[in-house]
């Protein structure tokens, strides 16, 4: 029960209970907690130990601490103004106080007195305590419920609680004090009202909780009391039901009922300080029990609570520690009710909305806005560490339902005009916060242009690769910038302003994307202007939406595959697997191999793709003039399991994204068109798919009106398909077999006929790719997620891309094998970078070959370098140094460039004058070099064989887009012990290549030969 309801109890007019004996003390308590409305003597309290402004707001604290069941039942401010009070604040709040002690005295007014009228009277209002009176002046016509406001205002008994009784019989609201008999110097008796609960041993506990804050502020030592005020508040939770219903919502209730916020507040404000520690302890227990104790569904009845101890806390202080801890409690409160509320399309479930509304969150956006401003600008002057991660989340909590509000109440009626000429924006209900949001989203936009103009700076002087990007001043910026685009979409032109800054800042904005997007985000509002970013940033938010590769070994999905059946086995193994656990990673290894870990996954992501992708199983088609760009293949109907392979393509070429393995193949436009979602495929989309066809159409489309409807082409709106060896007519709309195609209806001809041949006849096998692919996108937890949610985020996915992204996604990098990046990025144990097997390994002349040239004024060309590097090998064993060397190269070197830029120019050059019976010192010179044996083993490989000798050493075949540079590890060239007979091996999973001090180039470049034969290099390596 309440304290008044207890209170009631101890009042002679109401004989419902009889004195037990354990009452006694509760009674006494309740009773001396009650003489507390008429406010509080602060004769205890040593004001030189405290503040004006604080001796303000306890008093006013105290003075209504008792209001209850009302939803603002305690004096918060509503407008959150903070410490410290004006003068005249304090004056109010003190001598509002001075009086109601005055009155429920019977101390006289000070005020003059005035010539009274016949039906003026003076009666007197006995307290709930003895020798506490008020007295009243009022009109013999003046209702009761008028004198009961009165009594409200001095003492803040709320009115509901009050009862007035006068001879023996309770006075009614609606009666006049003249028809109720009230004489002049009439004695009236105030009690309490009864009330029935359901939870009175809550009502008991905190009532308890309440009369130790009581007697703390009244300067009693807390080691007294029999309970503290933790187990209180312990003791209340444990009894809350567990479920959301009417009789958890009253049981929680009580807590605002009776006053509970402002007592702590009351206690935590006490200039005695001990009190405040112990307060402080108190609200952050509570703070916990609300995250630990409650069920999640009851988390909405707790937001009131919340509300109400950031109200009374603002006024110590936006920078109060405890007053921080209870907005970030009612930010995350809020953001987690409003989370699992999304699914209905409400920010906040009603009950909530009706307890809180804009007007009351809106203080807390504005107070955090400003901070975030002043953050802003300290770390474009590089004074602050930056915007707070706290007070950003804050932000966005609480921005979140005043968006879903104002887009409730105005988003009907489309985006909102803001005039910016003074006259602010009218709306009957949220005009004043629609037109101070607008201010703030102009405000922190000019912030955080300043902070990207700054970061391009940094970014220009520094280069993006000094690891700056990470500084702490930028980690919060793109958390406001997602909140800024919601605020966007509430105002006309807004969105377009707030895009035309990110596109001026491209730079930045992108830095911040690759390196402060995470998985946990929701990405999707950037993802939505594509144009604004840049490839890595675009493949960075593409993979932000697969799950994470978990490395856990009792997690890994295992495989055992027998390479004659890999498609097959592949198939068993992925395709009919639960999604969730190709998620936890995967284990690999071929039977009756040695080889297992990463790099054989490496190995088996390539062939497997290989072999999904062979045009001989029938499942996708090369495009003519690139073999690399596939599309499905219409006629993969043959297989009864076709629909099925192609969810298995799909699961694995995200598996392969998911892995970031590159192998080698890429998709035809119109192939992911269909998979972002755009079944519209243009002439232009169909270019690679069938050259053939898109120059029959062009021809249709360009052909000279007269000619066309001629008819003769002779075509109507059918077309001629296979099936099973069989053909037949299909038309490409009902009657199509006698439409003539014309000059006016050619255009339409054309968009069906590329739609039936390049969409419906595949739409069955690009749908069954996309649901593998979105297998993978989904999160283990979201794996039940139903089909349209999987399209959404398949379709999602693709449109975030552009065609060309996915090419250097799934296939690599385009250019040749540097063999300068690859040694660049090779070490080596047992070795040298200077031992003979490292020197005729790498071309390690070219460095200093070049600085010679330089020397000596003359810039080579690479040609130029690689042919000197061989010729040295053959002249520095007569000439001793190498600026010999360099003296007798450059004397060669046109006949050398000739002979590398141009073999077949250079023996035709020798045919001619073989033919004319004339030899010059150009043909001789041109035997000689072709005489030279190579020195430069992996330089002279052919394109091919550099890429198996790769594969060989890491089970890598293409490169990343960023070359060696964008693989997991450095690479290694390891010593071995055994025999020189005995052919290198690698470790794949450790990019390690293994071979012994082989004692001549020759028999190096031998076994080199060997294992990069096309046959030979794969599965080689040990694991």
């Amino acid at each position: 029960m309440s304290l008044v309801e207890s209170a009631a109890t101890a009042v002679d007019c109401v004989h419902q209970r009889s004195g037990a004996a354990d009452h006694q003390y509760h009674r006494l308590s309740s009773k001396r907690k009650l003489d507390d409305y008429g406010g509080p003597n602060f004769d205890d309290y040593d004001d030189d130990d405290q503040e004006e402004g604080d001796n303000a707001i306890f008093s006013d604290l105290v003075s209504v601490r008792m209001r209850k069941d009302e939803l603002n039942a305690v004096n918060s401010s509503s407008d959150g103004s903070p410490c410290p009070f004006s003068a005249g604040t304090s004056q109010h709040l003190d001598s509002r106080v001075f009086d109601a002690q005055s009155a429920s005295y019977g101390t006289s007014s000070s005020r003059p007195k005035s010539t009274r009228s016949p039906s003026s009277l003076q009666f007197f209002v006995r307290m709930l305590s003895e020798g506490y009176n008020l007295v009243i002046q009022a009109d013999a016509n003046d209702t009761v419920k008028s004198i009961h406001e009165r009594i409200q205002a001095i003492t803040g008994i709320p009115l509901f609680e009050q009862r007035l009784i006068y001879r023996g019989k309770q006075l009614q609201w609606e009666q006049s004090l003249a028809e109720c008999s009230i004489q002049n110097d009439a004695s009236l008796q105030l009690v309490g009202r009864m009330r029935s609960t359901e939870h009175p041993h809550a009502w008991q506990v905190i009532d308890d909780m309440i009369s130790i804050i009581c007697r703390l502020c009244k300067g009693e030592p807390y080691s007294n009391e029999p309970k503290d005020i933790k187990s209180c508040m312990s003791e209340y939770f444990s009894m809350t039901p567990k479920e959301e219903n009417d009789s958890a919502t009253s049981h929680l209730q009580i807590f605002m009922s009776s006053s509970a916020p402002a007592a702590l507040v009351m206690l935590y404000v006490s200039p005695i300080k001990e009190n405040k520690q112990h307060s402080e302890g108190a609200v952050k227990h509570f703070l916990g029990l609300i995250r630990n104790s409650l069920h999640k569904p009851l988390y909405n009845q707790c937001a009131p609570i919340l509300l109400e101890f950031c109200k009374l806390l603002r006024r110590v202080g936006y920078e109060d520690p405890l007053y921080v801890s209870c907005r970030n409690a009612l930010g995350s409160l809020l953001e987690s009710v409003a989370s699992s509320n999304s699914s209905h399309g409400s920010a906040l479930p009603d009950n909530v909305k009706e307890l809180i509304g804009v007007q009351e969150i809106f203080p807390f956006v504005s107070e955090l806005s400003e901070r975030l401003s002043r953050d802003l600008v300290s770390s474009v002057e590089s004074t602050g560490v930056g915007p707070l991660l706290s007070d950003v989340r804050d932000f966005s909590a609480f921005l979140l339902p005043l968006n879903k509000a104002i887009t409730q109440q105005v988003g009907s009626r489309g985006r909102i005009s803001v005039l910016l000429d003074g006259r602010g924006y009218k709306h009957p209900l949220y005009g004043e916060e629609i037109e101070f949001l607008h201010r703030i989203f102009r405000q922190l936009l000019c912030r955080m242009d300043q902070c990207l103009l700054k970061m391009e700076d940094h970014l220009a002087g520094k280069g993006k690769g000094d690891g700056d990007i990470a500084h702490t001043r930028w980690s919060q910026y793109l958390a406001i910038l997602k909140e800024l685009n919601s605020i966007s979409k509430l105002y006309e032109d807004a969105e377009e302003r707030f895009w035309a800054v990110l596109r001026l800042r491209r730079s930045s904005f992108c830095a911040l994307v690759v390196n402060y997007a995470r998985r946990t985000d929701d990405n999707q509002w950037i993802v939505n202007h594509k144009d604004v970013l840049d490839f890595e940033s675009r493949r960075h938010l593409a993979m932000m939406m697969f799950a994470e590769v978990k490395e856990d070994y009792e997690e890994l999905h295992e495989m055992l595959i027998d390479r004659s059946h890999l498609l097959e086995e592949s198939f068993e193994y992925i395709g009919r697997a639960d999604p969730e656990s190709l998620h936890g990673g995967l284990f690999m290894e071929f039977k009756n191999e040695e080889a297992t870990g990463p790099g054989v996954l490496r190995e088996w992501f390539f062939l497997v793709c290989q072999a999904i992708f062979n045009p001989q199983n029938a499942l996708f088609v090369a495009c003519p003039h690139d073999c690399r760009r596939f599309y499905p293949n219409p006629a993969s109907v043959v297989d009864p399991l076709h629909l099925e392979y192609f969810a298995f393509a799909g699961r694995v070429i995200a598996l392969a994204l998911m892995h970031k393995v590159q192998v080698g193949i890429v998709f035809d436009r119109m192939f992911f068109q269909q998979l972002a979602g755009n079944s519209l495929i243009s002439l232009e989309d169909i270019c690679d798919a069938d050259p053939c066809l898109y120059s029959s159409c062009k021809k249709i489309l360009q052909m000279d009106a007269e000619f066309i409807d001629s008819d003769a082409l002779g075509l109507t709106f059918a077309r001629e398909i296979e099936e099973l060896g069989a053909r037949r007519v299909v038309e490409l709309c009902p009657g199509g077999k006698s439409i003539v195609v014309n000059s006016k209806n050619r255009d339409e001809y054309v968009k069906l006929l590329i739609q039936h041949q390049f969409v419906k006849s595949i739409s069955a096998q690009v749908s069954r790719f996309g649901q593998g692919f979105a297998d993978m996108l989904c999160k283990p937890s979201d794996s039940s997620l139903n089909m349209f949610c999987k399209f959404r985020l398949q379709t999602s996915f693709f449109q975030g891309l552009e065609l060309q992204d996915l090419d250097l996604m799934l296939h690599g990098s385009e250019s040749a094998i540097s063999v300068e990046d690859w040694k660049a990025h090779t070490e080596y144990n047992g070795y040298k970078e200077n031992d003979s097997q490292i020197v005729w390994f790498w071309k390690v002349e070219k460095l200093r070959l070049e600085k010679l040239f330089q020397r000596k004024g003359y810039s080579p060309k690479p040609v130029e370098l690689a042919l000197i590097s061989r010729v040295t090998g053959i002249f520095r064993p007569f000439h001793g140094s190498l600026a010999l060397v360099m003296t007798a190269a450059i004397s060669r070197l046109r006949v050398l460039v000739l002979y590398v830029e141009s073999r077949s120019y250079g023996q035709k050059h020798v045919d001619q004058c073989e033919n004319q019976g004339m030899a010059c010192k150009w043909c001789s010179n041109f035997h000689q070099v072709q005489a030279i044996p190579s020195r430069c083993i992996v330089e002279e490989m052919s394109t091919e064989q550099r890429k198996i000798l790769l594969f060989f050493w890491t089970s890598v075949k293409y490169l990343p887009v960023e070359g060696f540079r964008g693989l997991a590890s450095r690479l290694y060239i390891y010593r071995s012990s055994e025999p020189h007979d005995r052919l290198p091996s690698s470790h794949t999973c450790f990019y390690r290549l293994c071979f012994p001090p082989y004692s001549s180039m020759r028999m190096l470049q031998d076994r080199l030969r060997i294992i990069t034969q096309e046959h030979f290099g794969s599965s080689f390596g040990t694991w």
